[in-house]
C-alpha cells in the first residue's frame, strides 16, 4: 500500500495540538483529520475520532495492526518535521 499524498495544516497556538493531517492511500482513499499531538515523550499521531453519547472518543478510521500504525506515524512525523513538499511516500 502506498501513501500517495500527505497534507499537513499546522495549528498556531500553544496547545498540544500541532497539526491536522490528510492522508491519501493509493490515490483512491483519503483519511481526513488525523492529528499530530505533542505528548510528554514527543510528537505522536492520533487517528480521527468522534465523541460517543457516553462521552468516550472512538476512532473513526485506524490501522488494524501495530506495524502499519508505526509506519504511518513515522511517515507523517517525518514529513511534519522536515517540512517536505514531496507528497509521494511509499510504505
Amino acid at each position: 500500500m502506498k501513501i500517495t499524498d500527505i497534507r499537513i495544516r499546522k495549528v498556531s497556538g500553544e496547545g498540544k495540538l500541532k497539526a491536522y493531517v490528510t492522508v491519501t492511500f493509493d490515490e483512491c482513499f483519503v483519511v481526513h483529520n488525523v492529528k499530530i499531538i505533542e505528548g510528554k515523550n514527543g510528537a505522536f499521531v492520533a487517528m480521527p475520532s468522534r465523541k460517543t453519547s457516553s462521552g468516550e472518543y472512538k476512532d473513526v478510521a485506524h490501522p488494524i495492526n501495530p506495524e502499519f500504525r508505526a509506519e504511518l506515524q513515522k511517515e507523517i512525523l517525518n514529513k511534519y518535521e522536515s517540512g517536505s513538499d514531496d507528497p509521494t511516500l511509499e510504505i
